[in-house]
């Protein structure tokens, strides 16, 4: 039988398609992201503080990458929206109404050379820059931006596997970081190599492509909605 299983810490996902001979198996260790679909498996939580900007709060430096899920939890806010109970995390009024974002920005290809020169450090190949997985991140900021939230979860139901199939690109695996109210990419990628889930997919070793995007939303809590997708083809 052909399924998926996935791993998930808050505001890291990685997916990889599996062939598994009998039945299907869900995991629910200590997953902050409550319960899971038949076909997910869900691993230990990374709550590490990933954010030293001394501009945040405490309370939001982990929050910021999604790391602290006991601190901000929301209900559902509306009878559409279909991400799982428990899946996503929503900012304090007013965290970082003191942060300037301005000059914030997204060059995606000073991204992908950030990424492919840290991978190097690593002895890993680059990534190329790929519009189907583009396509998916994009997807996933405005989605987060549109419900002010932090998640890997769409407000639709889907988890990265699905937003990268319906944008068209077969993938034999996928990993997803996001981040939240960074101010510049230098600072959300520093983020996710401090945090170990996070810096264990940017150096995913079988990954060939990626994807990233930003949405900005000043009426926001979060302000800055970044997605990183990594994957590689079937």
């Amino acid at each position: 039988m052909l399924t998926f299983r996935a791993r998930f810490v808050p505001g890291v996902a990685v997916m990889y398609r599996v062939v598994l001979a009998t039945g299907l198996a869900t995991a629910l260790t200590g997953c902050s992201l409550g319960s899971s679909s038949i076909t997910s498996g869900f691993a230990e939580q990374d709550s590490s503080s990933s954010l030293s900007t001394a501009s945040l709060s405490p309370s939001f430096k982990s929050l910021g990458l999604g790391g602290d899920p006991a601190a901000h939890r929301e209900v559902k806010v509306a009878a559409i929206d279909k991400a799982p109970s428990g899946t996503f995390e929503k900012a304090a009024p007013g965290v970082l109404a003191d942060r300037d974002y301005s000059h914030t920005s997204l060059n995606a290809e000073m991204a992908r050379d950030i990424i492919n020169a840290y991978r190097k450090k690593h002895g890993l190949k680059p990534l190329k820059l790929n519009a189907e997985l583009t396509e998916a991140a994009k997807a996933h900021s405005r989605d987060l931006a549109k419900w002010d939230r932090i998640s890997h979860y769409g407000s639709d139901g889907s988890n990265p596997w699905d937003r990268v199939k319906r944008a068209g690109y077969r993938a034999r695996l996928t990993a997803e970081n996001v981040g939240t109210g960074q101010v510049s990419f230098k600072e959300v990628m520093r983020g996710w190599e401090e945090s170990p889930g996070h810096n264990k997919n940017l150096l995913t070793p079988d990954a060939t492509n990626m994807g990233i995007a930003l949405v900005q939303d000043p009426k926001t809590e979060f302000k800055s909605f970044w997605t990183l997708v990594i994957a590689a083809p079937m």
